[in-house]
């Protein structure tokens, strides 16, 4: 039996043969690993002092913490304290906890060549310092090794070039006990002795795109365009792991920009980003405000629950600033928070925020604050199963950093994901309990079916019957959003991303009410959507309707009896010639229509069918509309210009076409099975215009068709 310093020295003649015989394996791990994957790695900076004491204190308070009986390493229960420590920087914060997230997945691997190496029996350190040890041994074999290099003027800390003398006295020994672990368990590198789920989440991200989205009230989006190219940013319809300097527009939300990854530091430099005018999020979040966007009407509010960053507010308020909405936050405690996110909202423009400090279930389904309130979007606090780059995602969205201990080894225990679950599930319902309320979003980035499908489920099997409230049914996700192949293939109605290499994972369901067909929708929200659609191009809404008031309101037109039309089939009436009245009896005839159609809606239809023909937008139903608007169709729209001369005598002036396209119709489904939505009907008004033939000639195109 060897004494420890014989051990020692029989170990010190043995390192050096078995690091040589390793290094044609950690070559061909390093060329395989890079093999396969076209990723640019760049070398990775040298930590400064200060960030390691930061991620120290990190891993003190997320590491897995064993029973006494199985206790490896006594860390210590102080944190680290120093001056030099930027607790406030956004940047030292992230480097931080990305060094800890690391070092925490690698745990088992550190403690174990620690105690193989003998570095503790050999010394006498403080146990205070082992969380810092452990942190800067994971960098010291990430950099294999070599000594780190650091700016003449960087200020150093004792603790931490303490610790770095003692590990560069153990090197050798050190590299000799990671070389026997990678022999233990057959590894070409520390990577592959990870857990296959955990090696998964990091090449994922890896290569994860940036997702950013556009802030419409200070820019537009063309503007972000032209800025992009000024600076050798080009435009190209997907984004791949190139070094190139390329931008692409998401394929669900006009205003989400996708940047590689690689060019975060050169975008945090640029003045869009400055400014807020181009602000990065994941993309469920801009999923949500989307969804969320299409389910209201123009004066309708909407409440907020759990939206974890501001700029998911942001969002939300910068696309409905056209609106009279307004966005209700709750519980943003205490009150210097509440004066953080409204300097905030202030930058970025947002003026329709009102902030909540009440919890979400402290606040009364009556409140009278709350009685406009249309929609609520609910983000609940979830497992983040589906994030590929949790450090990243729970900084930006001020989720539980505690998350990070169970994320670091591939996944949640099932104990914790029903706590979850429960949690949504309270939220859920209590949202249902609102009657004003006409639809609810919910969204999370787990992949987990217990907080996903069955929390939707579960809610929905416990409605209270009312008699005059409405219950909730699951509705398609959004046509805006998603294409008709999407909807399709989302059969049982949900919309879900899979985490890949491209996007994190995302849940979202929309639950709506089954309306009551006496409900209406007024002119004013009609054409608000129309100008949305960009339908009323040089048609001012607001001075229309304030003409509309002053008018009298004339006799109401007796309709004509509807020709027969397949409701399944898009339906589009066009105004042929130049006779007003001919007009008038067109649009007669297609409201009447509509009325009729509401009757016969009530025979439900297979499920497919609602999928397959889904209106473009989840919206409230509308009604035939008023007799006022009738009578102003039948007349030349107004417009800001002088369009045309006065009519001569007897001479017959050809008139130009203008598209002009009202909002679908939606009807209520039954209980006893989903009715058809009437699909977006068309119909066009011609008057004396400009002389765009280019114009004319596709409206007439589209006509003839």
């Amino acid at each position: 039996m060897l004494d420890p310093k014989s051990e020692m020295d029989f170990f010190d003649q043995e390192n050096m043969e078995e690091i040589s015989q390793l290094a044609s394996l950690e070559m061909s791990g390093d060329v395989v690993v890079k093999g396969k994957s076209s990723t640019v790695v760049l070398e990775k900076p040298s930590y400064p002092d200060s960030v390691y004491v930061m991620a120290a204190n990190i891993f003190q308070g997320i590491r897995i913490q064993r029973s006494p009986d199985k206790v490896i390493i006594n860390y210590g229960n102080e944190p680290l304290q120093s001056s030099l420590l930027h607790t406030e920087d956004e940047s030292f914060q992230r480097l931080s906890y990305e060094l800890a997230f690391s070092t925490l997945k690698y745990q088992d691997i550190l403690e174990s060549i620690l105690i193989d190496s003998y570095i503790f029996s050999s010394t006498t350190i403080a146990d205070r310092l082992n969380s810092l040890i452990v942190v800067m041994l994971y960098d010291f074999q990430d950099r294999k090794f070599q000594p780190r290099v650091l700016p003449d003027d960087e200020e150093t800390i004792p603790e931490v070039q303490e610790v770095e003398n003692l590990l560069n006295s153990f090197k050798t020994k050190l590299a000799a006990a990671l070389a026997r672990c990678r022999i233990k368990h057959d590894a070409l590198s520390i990577y592959h002795i990870l857990p296959e789920t955990v090696r998964k989440q990091e090449q994922r991200a890896s290569t994860l795109p940036l997702y950013a989205w556009i802030n419409t009230s200070k820019i537009s989006l063309e503007e972000v365009y032209s800025n992009l190219r000024r600076k050798g940013y080009n435009k190209v319809k997907s984004v791949t792991p190139l070094n190139d300097k390329v931008f692409a527009i998401d394929q669900h939300c006009y205003n989400v920009l996708i940047f590689p990854a690689h060019l975060k530091t050169d975008l945090l430099n640029i003045d869009l980003i400055k400014d807020y005018k181009l602000v990065f999020q994941d993309k469920s979040r801009s999923l949500a405000v989307h969804s969320v966007k299409a389910l209201i009407n123009m004066d309708d509010d909407i409440l907020m629950v759990n939206t974890g960053s501001w700029y998911t507010v942001a969002h939300m308020s910068i696309l409905t600033s056209g609106n009279t909405s307004k966005i209700f936050v709750c519980g943003i405690q205490p009150e210097e928070k509440d004066s953080d996110a409204k300097k905030l909202f202030t930058k970025m423009g947002c003026e329709n925020i009102e902030i909540l400090h009440e919890t979400f279930l402290s606040i009364e389904s009556k409140d009278h604050r709350l009685q406009n309130v249309k929609v609520i979007l609910l983000l609940p606090r979830c497992s983040s199963l589906g994030v590929s780059n949790p450090v990243e995602f729970i900084l930006n969205e001020h989720e539980d950093t505690s998350l990070l201990q169970d994320l670091s080894q591939g996944g949640l225990p099932k104990d914790k994901l029903q706590i979850f679950a429960q949690q949504q599930f309270e939220q859920l319902t209590h949202a249902m309990k609102f009657a004003k309320v006409q639809a609810i979003v919910y969204c999370t980035c787990s992949v987990s079916e217990e907080e996903n499908e069955e929390v939707v489920k579960k809610a929905l099997a416990c409605q209270s019957p009312g008699v005059k409230i409405q219950p909730y049914r699951l509705s398609p996700p959004v046509l805006p959003l998603c294409s008709l192949k999407e909807i399709e293939l989302s059969m049982d109605r949900f919309f879900r991303l899979e985490p890949s290499d491209i996007t994190n994972g995302c849940f979202l369901s929309i639950l709506t009410r089954e309306r009551d067909p006496s409900e209406t929708v007024s002119v004013k929200d009609v054409l608000a959507r129309a100008a949305a659609k960009g339908l009323l191009e040089g048609v001012e809404v607001g001075k229309a309707l304030k003409r509309d008031k002053k008018r009298k309101k004339p006799k109401a037109v007796p309709p004509r009896a509807p020709h027969h039309v397949d409701p399944l089939r898009d339906h589009t009436l066009a105004a042929v010639g130049n006779d007003a009245s001919s007009i008038q009896m067109k649009i007669t005839e297609f409201l009447h229509r509509e009325s009729a159609t509401s009757t016969a809606a009530k025979t439900p239809l297979p499920a497919k069918t609602v999928q397959v023909g889904a209106s473009s937008q989840i919206r409230k139903p509308i009604k035939p509309l008023s007799t006022p608007l009738v009578r102003n169709a039948s007349r030349p729209v107004e417009r800001p210009t002088n369009f045309g001369r006065s009519r001569p005598e007897g001479k017959v002036i050809p008139l130009k076409p203008v598209e002009i396209v009202l909002p679908p119709v939606m009807f209520p489904l039954s209980p006893q099975g989903p009715r058809f939505q009437m699909p977006a009907t068309h119909f066009y008004y011609r008057f004396i215009g400009s002389k765009d033939s280019s114009r004319e000639d596709r409206i007439n195109n589209f006509l003839i068709k």
